[in-house]
């Protein structure tokens, strides 16, 4: 695999051109979009266009914590699918027993970083086999669409503040804290170095499991938060609501800086790299693009990108 940081080139140019890449891609985008409908350059139009946006992002983030370990996860979006039968079950219902709910399901899914770790599984079987057992459950708690969500809910994620769009505010938050935590902290770098060099990170004192079932866990609260979002945005439950956002979410990590190598990601460059591809189905409806051709057409804007980010990691 290409280095993302080529000999010659300092940290901060090659993370500044990680970052850059899906933001000048987000840019171009919208630039199309404005020039073919004007009307969407406005405080309503940011709305819509990146209305389903904030699931996606808290999406992406859990995906990222995973590969910042060196690992993937491909029970997420089944996860985040289960998340919003709970929260359109139970939350408004009997709000207590869904946050009991949560708990249980983010235990679970820290409990899965722990077995994987101790037992030395892959992490790509692992959490194929967690998929059908997320999917199982959130079937049959809810067969079909249905349930509410808490009209609390519902108002938040329909909640106009002034001059920033909510979920535009959101992903500016979410990056932020990202970063902060990630890429600034000194517990940050220790997280990265878990996932980079496990053994560096060993002798110098800290615990390796302890830290895998903390990233786990902490990624299992974001695709709560994925899911929850979600139903306040769709309004109900439904098991299969979000199996693209497995991949998806892998797709934003990568396409903003991450590495499968383990300890390379960028919490801002997930978040671009989320907003990008949310996006990427409204340009597509604008160009009149079919509805049968538009899955690979997001599969080709997303390849382009990454053939980019790799022309660009060659060069010295």
């Amino acid at each position: 695999m290409i280095s993302p940081n080529p000999v010659g080139r300092p940290a901060w140019l090659t993370a500044a051109l990680q970052v850059g890449l899906p933001a000048v891609t987000l840019v171009l985008m919208l630039a199309v979009i404005f020039w073919i409908r004007p009307s969407a350059m406005s405080y309503f139009g940011f709305t819509l266009l990146f209305k389903l946006a904030t699931p996606l992002v808290f999406a992406a983030l859990a995906q990222m914590l995973i590969i910042m370990l060196g690992d993937i996860d491909l029970s997420n979006g089944a996860f985040v699918g289960l998340t919003t039968c709970i929260t359109a079950l139970y939350l408004d219902a009997a709000p207590l027993f869904a946050i009991i709910l949560f708990l249980v399901t983010i235990a679970l899914y820290a409990g899965i970083g722990l077995l994987i770790h101790l037992r030395q599984l892959p992490s790509i079987i692992v959490t194929l086999g967690m998929s059908f057992i997320w999917l199982g459950t959130a079937i049959i708690i809810l067969p079909s669409p249905g349930g509410s969500a808490p009209a609390w809910l519902a108002g938040f994620m329909n909640w106009r503040p002034p001059f920033i769009p909510l979920p535009i505010l959101l992903a500016v938050v979410a990056a932020a804290v990202g970063h902060l935590v990630i890429t600034r902290s000194s517990y940050g770098a220790v997280l990265r170095g878990a996932g980079a060099n496990p053994r560096s990170i060993e002798r110098a004192g800290w615990s390796t499991t302890r830290i895998r079932v903390l990233v786990y866990g902490a990624a299992g609260v974001l695709a709560c938060l994925a899911g929850v979002t979600l139903t306040g945005l769709t309004t109900s439950g439904d098991p299969n609501v979000a199996p693209a956002y497995t991949l998806l979410g892998v797709g934003a990590v990568i396409l903003g800086g991450g590495s499968f190598n383990g300890g390379i990601v960028s919490p801002v460059g997930t978040v671009i790299g989320a907003l990008t591809l949310s996006l990427a189905g409204s340009l597509l409806s604008f160009l009149q693009v079919p509805p049968t051709w538009q899955i690979g057409a997001q599969g080709g804007i997303l390849f382009l990108v990454l053939a980019g980010r790799v022309l660009l990691s060659e060069k010295k």
